[in-house]
């Protein structure tokens, strides 16, 4: 479906005669690489600025910032299941499952490599109300509005203490904590939890479309189209040409890019979360089914990873997905007990392939330790060591590996070798003794 977002006010109002344009050259860097955000030589005509951008100038103790606000009805309100938040947040207290103390946040920054010369000049925060989501985006006209616009931020996350982002744990959060340090007037805002949605799309939709770029899963995942969208890399920049004076017009795809994202965040947690709930009725296909049995085993619910493993095999998978379910699904069989069903999977997966031979030793173990068949291992692991010797031979295993892999093995035939012998020798002292 067709996403549309919500314009900001673009005016066409022609330059103030006496407006000048300051140096374009001037250095934005010192000799360390880091930003020096210097006041605008040229003091931007505020009222236009304020109609280009649909901004409202707001005060508070620090100063002065722009504020962006709008409503959306899209995406509507979620509320989460709080089983689905503790599979990302083993930690989580029962509160954080209330929506309404949520807020999503994304940032547009001077440098997309962090570190302390970079500024957030763009916090955009979002959070559900009345059944939609408001967006609010605080912008710095310079960078002496930097304490005023930290301190509306600190102030709206005391409502809303519960951070939701996309890739914010290693970007946009770290990046604000040194802000709010380098501000050294503004105390850092006590979070009630932050879930960060980057790693479960990961798991969730990596294999099947390779990016997760929060556009990526918009178009593919949610069925939006951004339409032109403003590419994240030319952003720096325009805020750079912007504090040298140049037209504000060009900071309007800016704040649309960042409204986008913030939707965006939010669509994407409802469609996450829903699936970590109930992935047995909403998972579209087996690599969704597939990626929340990764979540589920790594948070130790192992029946239903378990049982999600099988569904995802009982779908259509990719190849190579395919055998890493059924590796982690006899993981999970054998860490059960049921090595009825791990053996039929190993018996499945052995052959030419780290995989395979890595179900070879899984088979020789069982037959060793747990069945008692010290002659069943052995021909396990002859079996392992014939595949070897011919992929070698036909030059489909690198030498390295095959070192590696052939070590092993011939360990455990030496060691199973030894063993068979023991109660032969102890039978054959027990007459000399008597």
């Amino acid at each position: 479906m067709s996403m549309r977002y919500v314009s900001l006010k673009a005016l066409q109002r022609p330059l103030r005669s006496g407006t000048q344009e300051s140096d374009s050259r001037m250095p934005l860097l010192d000799e360390a690489g880091d930003l020096l955000c210097p006041t605008r030589t040229v003091r931007p005509d505020v009222e236009r600025l304020a109609q280009i951008l649909g901004a409202t100038t707001k005060m508070n103790d620090y100063g002065e910032y722009l504020s962006v606000r709008c409503w959306c009805a899209q995406p509507p309100r979620y509320s989460p299941d709080i089983r689905a938040l503790k599979l990302l947040s083993p930690e989580a207290l029962d509160d954080i499952a209330d929506p309404d103390r949520w807020l999503f946040l994304d940032t547009e920054t001077t440098g997309l490599a962090g570190g302390s010369g970079t500024y957030a000049f763009l916090v955009g925060i979002a959070w559900w109300d009345s059944g939609g989501l408001e967006v609010d985006q605080f912008f710095m006209r310079e960078c002496s509005e930097e304490r005023s616009l930290l301190f509306a931020l600190r102030e709206r996350i005391a409502e809303h203490p519960v951070l939701v982002t996309f890739n914010g744990k290693s970007f946009d959060w770290p990046l604000l904590e040194t802000r709010y340090r380098m501000s050294r007037k503004i105390s850092l805002p006590n979070l009630r939890a932050h879930l960060d949605f980057l790693h479960p799309a990961r798991n969730l939709w990596r294999l099947r479309l390779g990016s997760v770029r929060l556009s990526e899963l918009e178009r593919h995942v949610l069925g939006w189209d951004r339409g032109a969208d403003l590419l994240s890399g030319l952003i720096p920049q325009i805020y750079f040409d912007y504090l040298r004076g140049g037209p504000p017009e060009r900071l309007v795809p800016v704040l649309n890019h960042n409204q986008m994202d913030l939707r965006g965040l939010a669509a994407l947690s409802s469609r996450i979360l829903s699936l970590l709930s109930d992935a047995e009725n909403l998972g579209q296909d087996g690599l969704e089914l597939f990626g929340v049995s990764r979540i589920c085993e790594k948070r130790g619910e192992d029946t239903r990873a378990r049982r999600l493993y099988e569904r995802s095999i009982a779908s259509i998978l990719p190849t190579q997905t395919d055998r890493v379910a059924r590796r982690l699904l006899a993981r999970l069989a054998k860490r059960q007990g049921d090595f009825e069903l791990a053996c039929e999977l190993w018996k499945d997966a052995v052959g030419n392939s780290r995989h395979g031979y890595e179900a070879y030793e899984q088979l020789a173990i069982y037959y060793e330790h747990k069945a008692r068949d010290s002659e069943q291992a052995q021909h396990i692991v002859r079996q392992a060591l014939d595949e070897l010797r011919r992929a070698i031979q036909v030059g489909d295993i690198a030498p390295g590996p095959y070192r590696e892999i052939k070590a092993r093995f011939d360990n455990r035939m030496q060691r199973l070798e030894r063993n068979s012998k023991r109660p032969l020798l102890e039978g054959l002292a027990s007459p000399a003794h008597a």
